[in-house]
């Protein structure tokens, strides 16, 4: 089970900074305005870009070693600059006030949560070409479990802010809980770098 913890892990990372996202996600849910149908779309959206980058690119870097290699230095350097951003943001510290846009209608809604999904470039660079570079370095079906854990923190994260935003909203209102959850991406971060790195400079 360790892909599907590792993609857990790295997918949970990745999702839970501060963005327009996840504050639209959770005033949704705070309102209780469409808000099962708005998380359903989120999850939606990731499972088809992870599947696509598992299936795709993660397919492409297994079986071409030197592409392998590639996505190693490259996956390994992206995640370390990403664990420093987030250790900058621990320091610093934050919060996501549950403010922004109210739809009443479901069609104005979901359009809006397909905008705030989709029209932010970084969800294809985690999802698509992360997700997927990382996902290539494991072997047979241990790649789909490394994806099926990533989709998995999508859907936990988003139900969580959905379900239980009215109790969450406080609670990501204060600075604490991202200097803490920060903390603990920057760390996730390093760890999966190490993780890339280790067979090849050990090899």
């Amino acid at each position: 089970m360790t892909p599907f913890i590792q993609g857990y892990a790295m997918g949970g990372g990745l999702i839970v900074a501060i963005g327009a996202q996840n504050a639209f996600v959770l005033t949704q849910g705070v309102r209780r305005n469409h808000h099962l149908a708005v998380a359903a779309l989120c999850i939606l959206c990731d499972g088809l870009l992870i599947g696509l980058g598992v299936t795709g690119v993660g397919t492409a870097v297994a079986a071409n070693p030197t592409l392998g290699v590639i996505a190693a230095w490259g996956g390994a350097a992206f995640l370390a600059w990403y664990g420093l951003g987030a250790l900058r943001a621990a320091l610093r510290g934050g919060s996501m006030e549950a403010r922004g846009q109210v739809a009443r209608d479901l069609k104005r809604t979901l359009i809006l949560t397909l905008a705030v999904t989709l029209l932010n470039p970084h969800v294809y660079l985690d999802t698509v070409v992360l997700m997927g570079s990382v996902s290539g370095h494991y072997p047979g079906e241990a790649r789909y479990l490394f994806g099926l854990g990533a989709f998995a923190a999508s859907t936990t994260w988003f139900l969580a802010l959905s379900l239980g935003g009215q109790v969450l909203a406080p609670l990501f209102s204060r600075d604490l809980t991202w200097r803490i959850l920060d903390g603990a991406v920057c760390l996730t971060m390093w760890s999966i770098a190490a993780s890339l790195l280790r067979p090849v400079l050990f090899a």
